[in-house]
């Protein structure tokens, strides 16, 4: 129900043919640009704060421009940044523009190699200078850099520490540049290093520069700088000479897809996209390994370097629940699972009266997920029904039979998301008024008083639209019950890989675990809490504990969700309100190769998560909790 901000997208191609192939076998010239905007259109879920690209020729000549970038920032910046390369076509005569040879001489964008990025901003900075592809300019090709990623790293300061320690000077500080400015520094030292092998061979002039941009090989570039990286991510990147690459962090965190044939090779966060995209059937489609990268040569020589030692896969579970399009064939099937999952949870919460109960889903994104729920409560329905009539010695009466029969999963669509409010009025009551009316009601759906109202949701992480908005327009329906069901289990922790929840007073588990040990007169754990946190700060990563784990340890899971539902019930809701979670061992279940659940279990998989952890419950103690004016321990 709360939108998160997330996983940023990435894209690329590269066309291993000449200009002039795509035009005669497909019609134009602009194969590959075309197929870029495909591939960004459709993962515009993954991003929506801006958007750029970047594109090299393979064959210019000295004094030709031969890289290029648009960014734009903004919802419709995916839009924007092609309305903005397709107008530098507009005024050329259609015969011109219908010539591969002429596009590839004369006009920009008309490349071999193409970059795009898609961004959710997961460090609150903003503004066209943070939108990817960045770009590292250089007199010589081979040292011309442009990198973007779904990324978000811990260890930034390490980094910028370790740079700025080799002299080098960034002139902004911003995690993607300085990742640039680390790679670029390496990009430049494997030059020098073939420049100086070529003088000793005999070369000189142009064909140094030649044999340069036939030898550069980036896996040299990833295996120095990645190591240093802790967190989640996907780098890609394109070199002024001609190599494409693209790596994915060793505990395979965040997402990275491929496509290769004789024509063309893609990269994608999102496999189904890859698909689309190039109407191939899903065993075409390989994932990136952990700690692996993809690498296209400047002669389309395409292969693939561990440039990191693979760590303990910890792939991202909530990419499986909420952010990856659902249409992927596994994803799909899991959120189906997760949904199943809950069947006898919810069946408890409404007392196993499904006569009486009436099922939907709220957002859209939890759709599958309710798929999964209706089917398994069909199955169980399915059970009672044989078991009525195994148990039944003689003939039924039509009455009987049309009672067994009528046994049904009672499902409606209950709520629908009207329109995009702007809350213009940033006056607390005037926006909590307008955020109530985000969602709008079916009239009629449910039997006011008599039935039982089972709402599911992919995550419940801050409550807010829950308790402005959700309960308070089903509880207009006048259900017996609301039961809300979580298909993901109950968010704790903060996330420093990629996803926009970082601070623990955000998270409605959290905030509900406090006011039990404020209730049960613990708030001494609080301070003892904080004060573990304090002494980690200065110790060795391979000694990190996620000291925040002990909030929690208390109190069972329906402990807590028994107090969030306090916190969250607006005041004169009539109907009981009960909130059901998803377990972790039915996460597991579900999400088998997604073993990544930091934001549930705390668990994190790099000292940098765990770092962050308890320096984000430290934040919240001394920044928060002191508004209550309790003493803090030295």
């Amino acid at each position: 129900m709360e939108e998160l901000k997330h996983e940023c997208g990435v894209a690329m191609v590269r066309l291993l043919k000449p200009l002039e192939y795509y035009h005669q076998k497909y019609g134009s010239w602009m194969y590959g640009l075309n197929k870029l905007y495909l591939l960004m259109e459709k993962q515009h879920n993954r991003g929506q704060e801006g958007a750029g690209l970047a594109c090299v020729k393979l064959q210019a000549k000295a004094g030709e421009e031969y890289m290029f970038r648009e960014r734009a920032i903004g919802t419709g910046a995916i839009t924007d940044i092609f309305a903005s390369v397709y107008r530098h076509f507009k005024d050329i005569p259609k015969e011109k523009l219908a010539d591969p040879l002429f596009a590839k001489a004369q006009l920009p964008f008309a490349g071999e190699l193409y970059m795009g990025h898609l961004r959710y901003s997961t460090t609150g900075k903003s503004g066209i200078s943070f939108i990817h592809p960045f770009l590292r300019r250089n007199n010589w090709r081979a040292k011309n850099l442009a990198v973007c990623g779904n990324f978000n790293f811990t260890n930034v300061d390490e980094i910028f520490r370790e740079i700025t320690s080799i002299g080098q000077h960034p002139r902004l500080y911003a995690d993607a540049y300085i990742i640039l400015e680390q790679m670029g520094h390496r990009l430049d030292r494997e030059v020098e290093r073939l420049y100086q092998q070529c003088e000793k061979e005999g070369l000189q002039g142009m064909d140094i520069t030649h044999a340069i941009e036939d030898r550069v090989d980036i896996s040299n570039v990833l295996k120095r700088c990645a190591p240093l990286w802790d967190g989640g991510f996907v780098i890609c990147g394109l070199t002024g000479s001609g190599e494409s690459f693209a790596v994915r962090d060793p505990w395979g965190i965040r997402p990275a897809f491929y496509y290769q044939d004789d024509e063309i090779v893609i990269v994608a966060s999102e496999r189904p996209v890859i698909q689309t995209a190039m109407n191939v059937s899903v065993d075409k489609v390989r994932e990136l390994n952990r700690g692996e990268a993809v690498i296209v040569s400047k002669s389309g020589q395409i292969r693939t370097s561990q440039v990191i030692e693979p760590k303990k896969l910890s792939a991202c579970s909530f990419e499986r629940i909420y952010f990856s399009r659902g249409s992927d064939v596994d994803i799909y099937g899991e959120r189906k699972h997760l949904g199943m999952n809950l069947v006898y949870p919810v069946l408890k919460a409404v007392d196993y009266d499904t006569n009486h109960t009436v099922f939907s889903f709220i957002p859209n994104t939890a759709e599958v997920a309710y798929f999964g729920l209706q089917e398994g409560l069909n199955e169980y329905l399915n059970r009672k029904k044989k078991e009525w009539i195994a148990g039944r010695n003689s003939w039924m009466s039509e009455e009987e039979l049309e009672q067994i029969l009528s046994m049904r999963v009672r499902t409606e669509k209950v709520a629908i998301k009207d329109i995009k409010l702007r809350t213009f009025i940033a006056e607390g009551n005037s926006r909590n008024d307008l955020a109530a009316h985000v969602y709008d009601i079916t009239y009629g759906s449910i039997r006011p008083g008599v039935d039982n109202l089972v709402v599911i949701d992919d995550s419940i992480v801050r409550g807010t639209t829950l308790k402005q908005s959700i309960i308070g327009i089903l509880d207009r329906l006048g259900p017996k019950k609301i039961v809300i069901v979580s298909s993901s289990p109950q968010i704790r922790y903060p996330d420093c890989y990629g996803i926009d929840m970082s601070r623990m007073n955000e998270f409605i588990a959290f905030r509900a675990a406090v006011a039990l040990l404020e209730e049960r007169e613990l708030v001494s754990l609080i301070q003892t809490v904080y004060k573990k946190a304090k002494e980690q700060q200065d110790k060795p990563d391979d000694t990190l504990v996620n000291c925040v784990k002990e909030i929690y340890a208390p109190f069972t899971d329906e402990e807590i969700a028994a107090k969030m539902v306090e916190l969250l019930i607006p005041k004169g809701t009539k109907a009981k309100v009960e909130i059901v979670f998803q377990t972790l061992e039915g996460l597991h279940a579900s999400c088998p190769n997604h073993s990544g659940d930091w934001y549930f279990s705390g668990d994190y998989p790099t000292p940098g998560g765990v770092r962050m952890v308890n320096n984000a419950f430290i934040h919240f103690m001394e920044e928060d909790y002191l508004t209550k004016n309790i003493q803090l321990p030295i």
